[in-house]
């Protein structure tokens, strides 16, 4: 395995048939377009394929770059099923016989499907320390990522070790297309829920995959109550279909327009729908990644995580971060509890200041002009 510590190489001029593997969580998918961006600006005549895991693909089905996505299977029934579905999801992959496999992660399993995918050029980020020693079998090249000074963005994750095989690119914020299709079943949707499919809505996203990035279901009943009586804008919560129960409790302590869409969209259905949103505000989720790469306006709370990392990038993007020293501990809670003294503490004055000033701007002025 070559390693290449930034020294200008470039990829040979026969590789035009490229898979990115990115088998991280949704906002990896979201921050991986500007890498999808990098390499079309970068290797003129491209194919540009993206695999990623199951259900996430729906992301990137309308994404004008990307000739493929594949989904990873979890293939269910008897052992013979199982195989006969991976089997199948591979000969995919291979058939389209790949010049060049990246790896935007570490995981074992990119590593292995880089291996599967049968491409001639395999490339992963190089770690001297922590990873199994393994991995360089698997690959043919790993890339010294560049070193990170200060608030460097999502996107930096990818393209800092990109720029090693000579791929970058300027569009550094992640964008989502939404097509017509798309928007029509959203449409169906807000009207099947009586809710008025011109009106643009505040979206509100109060659930995260870890509890300790909630901030508490009554200081969101303040907020949405206000907007009601501030801004007279229709409210739509969202959410998965697991939180769906949670979202119409508080829903039900609510004044004004209140909606719960929580678990009644895809993905690409869930773009569509932010992409209408006058405002998406909401925890450190992957609706956050979501609502920017579409072009809406988001206020976000951050706590333990690092907006500095993680945030969507821009004037129309807005953080509430506790004004604490230990702020961002990068722990599961205070102490790994799963439990955030910093968000209990965070006031709902903040957030509002927060939203006021994003409602006050002129939201047309930040679409994204890419949108389809």
């Amino acid at each position: 395995m070559r390693i290449i510590n930034q020294t200008g190489y470039k990829l040979p001029p026969d590789v035009k048939k490229i898979l990115l593997i990115q088998l991280g969580d949704i906002g990896d998918v979201v921050w991986t377009t500007p890498a999808i961006r990098a390499v079309q600006d970068s290797v003129p005549g491209a194919e540009i394929s993206v695999l990623v895991r199951e259900g996430f693909g729906d992301l990137l089905e309308a994404d004008p770059a990307i000739k493929n996505v594949f989904e990873t299977k979890q293939s269910g029934g008897n052992l013979l099923a199982r195989t006969t579905g991976q089997l199948a999801f591979l000969r995919g992959v291979r058939a389209c016989r790949f010049d060049l496999a990246i790896d935007l992660r570490l995981g074992d399993r990119g590593a292995f499907l880089s291996l599967l995918s049968g491409a001639r050029y395999r490339v992963t980020k190089h770690h001297p320390e922590g990873v199994p020693y393994w991995r360089k079998y698997f690959f043919t090249h790993a890339v010294v990522p560049e070193p990170r000074h200060g608030t460097y963005g999502a996107a930096e994750q990818s393209l800092s070790f990109l720029r090693g095989l000579g791929i970058d690119t300027g569009q550094t914020s992640p964008r989502l297309w939404v097509t017509d299709a798309v928007k029509e079943r959203v449409r169906k949707i807000l009207i099947e829920d009586k809710i008025d499919p011109t009106a643009r809505p505040v979206t509100i996203n109060l659930f995260a995959r870890w509890s300790y990035k909630e901030w508490g279901g009554q200081k969101w009943i303040d907020i949405i109550n206000w907007l009601g009586q501030e801004f007279s804008v229709p409210v739509i919560i969202i959410g998965s279909a697991q939180e769906r129960s949670k979202a119409e409790a508080l829903i039900r302590q609510c004044h004004g327009e209140v909606f719960n869409l929580a678990g009644r969209t895809t993905l690409a259905e869930l773009a569509g729908l932010l992409s209408l949103s006058r405002l998406h505000a909401g925890v450190d989720s992957a609706a956050p990644h979501i609502a920017a790469a579409t072009g809406a306006p988001t206020v976000t709370i951050y706590g333990p995580t690092s907006w500095r990392d993680w945030a969507p990038v821009g004037r129309q993007h807005r953080v509430v971060v506790p004004d604490m020293d230990c702020v961002p501990c990068f722990k599961k809670g205070c102490d790994n509890s799963g439990r955030s003294l910093c968000l209990e503490a965070l006031e709902t004055g903040s957030v509002k200041t927060a939203i006021r000033e994003a409602l006050s701007e002129p939201s047309e002025s930040f679409k994204i002009d890419s949108l389809q």
